[in-house]
């Protein structure tokens, strides 16, 4: 390893060290003093702190249409997993605590973002917002916005890093942002613990609006009328932000819910027009993937789908989506694993402008 990339693994190293936690009041600006990072570079130092790690599942685009112009952009949806939650609540019997090691687990969230460099990352569960993800990405490229869940089950676990949240991401080369709203979701009027981040950006080559959002919805059988509340009261404020549809949009997240859930529904039916991007892997075209999560807990084994990601169908088409790994790439033992750090299978589209559409922004 040469001296360049020795200092790099240095820093990088020293920069993901588990630092106290700040006050999550506190607004980060982003850094200026620090020298950006290659991602090729930091790339290869994660794959050399990997190395006595199993591969990790090889996955591959289903691309549907070609698509090499500039206007084309990359979409990443991922429950990463909090590290409280992994080590100190979920109780995944098949997985080695020391496959959840911090200290390794979060070079293979890193490497996963690196491999497939999305334009914008939408992440829930985020616990290492403020001594990882933010001081590592900004020096990438990108503008960071986090925000957390007010009573982070996170908090409850000894020796924690501080709450979980939403946090989403977005190159600054190729977008601006417009406006950013921070949104705690309601059900019935009341205020939740499930958040949801929403953001106007400019494409900086083309001068076009789209808005990017990311959520998580409660969890656990039983609620699935609080989830198609929550949801309800999202897409009342993405129609608000939106202009009612005048501004493309994409929404990534977590639903904690399978696609005959009414939540599901309603997000399908919404006056927004919005389609699910993983249809595109079906055969059908009309088909949400058999899982996007796959656990075995002591009450069982479950395999769900669970994650999606959905874009104004009026305004935006999908050239390319990740394959999803198959159950013998996954293995036995399920998820999260040695080779894989969350329950959750990240989401990876790409995505263009209806030729339609363009011609009316």
């Amino acid at each position: 390893m040469g001296n360049s990339t020795s200092r790099l693994y240095s820093a990088l190293a020293k920069t993901l060290t588990s630092s106290p936690v700040l006050s999550q009041q506190e607004e980060y600006l982003q850094p200026t003093d620090h020298e950006q990072l290659d991602p090729k570079d930091l790339l290869e130092e994660c794959q050399v702190a990997l190395q006595d790690r199993p591969a990790r599942p090889l996955r591959e685009f289903v691309t549907l249409q070609n698509d090499s112009s500039s206007q084309t952009f990359r979409v990443m949806q991922w429950n990463i997993l909090a590290q409280a939650l992994g080590e100190g609540k979920d109780n995944f019997v098949k997985c080695p605590l020391e496959a959840l090691k911090w200290e390794e687990r979060k070079y293979l969230i890193l490497e996963e973002i690196l491999i497939y460099r999305p334009d914008v990352l939408c992440l829930q569960e985020v616990d290492h917002y403020f001594d990882t993800f933010q001081p590592i990405l900004s020096r990438l490229g990108y503008q960071c916005t986090f925000l957390a869940k007010p009573w982070s089950p996170c908090l409850d676990v000894e020796h924690n890093n501080g709450p979980d949240g939403c946090a989403l991401f977005f190159l600054q080369d190729r977008f601006q942002l417009v406006s950013s709203a921070k949104i705690r979701l309601s059900a019935r009027s009341l205020k939740t613990n499930q958040v949801a981040i929403a953001e106007i950006l400019q494409c900086n080559e083309t001068g076009k609006l789209l808005c990017f959002a990311v959520t998580h919805l409660k969890a656990r059988t039983g609620w699935e009328r609080f989830r198609l509340a929550q949801g309800s009261d999202l897409l009342r404020n993405l129609e608000s932000i939106t202009q009612g549809a005048k501004i493309p949009l994409i929404v990534c997240g977590d639903f904690n819910a399978e696609p005959t859930e009414e939540v599901y529904k309603r997000f399908a039916s919404s006056s927004l027009n919005l389609n699910s991007a993983y249809k595109v892997l079906s055969e059908d075209g009309e088909s949400e993937p058999p899982y996007t999560t796959w656990k075995i807990r002591p009450s069982g084994e479950f395999c769900n789908t669970l994650d999606y990601i959905w874009y104004s169908q009026h305004a935006l088409k999908v050239n390319s989506a990740l394959g999803l790994p198959t159950e013998e790439q996954i293995g036995p033992n399920r998820l999260p694993s040695f080779n894989y750090p969350s329950d959750h299978l990240s989401l990876v589209s790409d995505f263009s402008f209806n030729e339609i559409s363009t011609r009316l922004l």
